[in-house]
């Protein structure tokens, strides 16, 4: 019997209200078709048009869920010429779902532009949550799922790469510290991480590949390891590489002490060491010991 203090909080039933109105973002899988929603097919049931980067992708998954809908193409070499025909729609009424080819719009693809025009003119807009590679990714990943910072796609040339992470380490040394997730490409991988590792330092880090896809796969290592590790076995499929954050530079004791009444505070001795272990780069032993004093403190 479940206690009237723990009960579980009321869930609508699929269908209980009908599908929103105007611009709709809806998630689709990132591999495996059955990561759809109820509420996602039946909103793209729904709607009048279907944008979409690729039709023939959009058209496939469509097909594969028994759903016919108008197809408009939306990519980012047309998102602004196609606005204004989009807001018209909305303005008439109408109901427009906004897709991509895999996982939650405006994550590394096109829409915001659409988005924000919306907005800015009042019109509805709403959203059918769903697959996200970034954040399966980073629960994946054993490392610290908070604060992180999602980085897109780096630049593809090494230079403008370099040059995006140099700025990101000048950012952690004045203070950022965050667990960093980005996608790759699979044939700049081996390159991407070597740079990761020049210029970040060599720290723990991931790389999930083909996530909900039967050939799922994700490796946990230092960055150095990892490097190495798809220089010589390239990979395939789609990449997202998560990285650990930046280790506090010089940490005295003070900070250190700070940094853990502040997880300790929230979580288990444990996991405490460990989040503060992962952030300052400090000996688990030396973070542990230090929890440990501090816990028999306010004991």
């Amino acid at each position: 019997m479940i206690d009237a203090a723990c009960e579980l909080p009321p869930r609508e039933p699929p269908g209980a209200f009908p599908p929103p109105d105007g611009l709709v973002l809806i998630s689709t899988p990132i591999g495996n078709l059955g990561d759809i929603t109820a509420r996602a097919i039946a909103t793209l049931r729904a709607v009048d048009a279907a944008l979409c980067e690729d039709t023939r992708v959009t058209r496939r998954l469509l097909a594969a869920l028994g759903v016919n809908a108008r197809l408009l193409a939306l990519h980012e070499h047309n998102e602004d010429a196609r606005i204004p025909e989009v807001l018209a729609m909305l303005r008439g009424g109408r109901r427009v779902a906004l897709v991509s080819d895999a996982g939650t719009p405006l994550v590394s693809d096109p829409g915001f532009r659409l988005v924000r025009a919306a907005i800015a003119e009042g019109l509805s807009v709403s959203g059918v949550p769903g697959a996200n590679a970034a954040l399966l990714a980073l629960t994946l990943s054993g490392l610290p799922p908070h604060p992180f910072l999602f980085l897109g796609f780096l630049p593809p040339r090494q230079a403008a790469r370099r040059a995006a992470l140099d700025r990101l380490r000048t950012a952690e040394r004045a203070g950022l510290s965050a667990t960093l997730v980005c996608y790759e490409a699979p044939h700049r991988l081996g390159d991407t991480l070597a740079d990761l590792t020049t210029v970040l330092g060599d720290r723990p880090a991931a790389v999930a590949r083909e996530l909900t896809k039967r050939f799922e796969e994700v490796q946990r290592a230092a960055l150095s390891d990892l490097a190495a590790h798809y220089a010589a076995e390239p990979a395939r499929g789609e990449v997202t590489i998560v990285i650990g954050p930046a280790a506090v530079e010089a940490a005295d004791e003070s900070d250190l002490d700070a940094r853990l009444r502040i997880a300790l505070a929230e979580t288990s001795l444990k996991q405490a060491v460990a989040e503060v272990a992962a952030a300052t780069g400090l000996a688990r032993r030396k973070v542990y010991a230090r929890a440990l004093a501090l816990a028999n403190e306010t004991a």
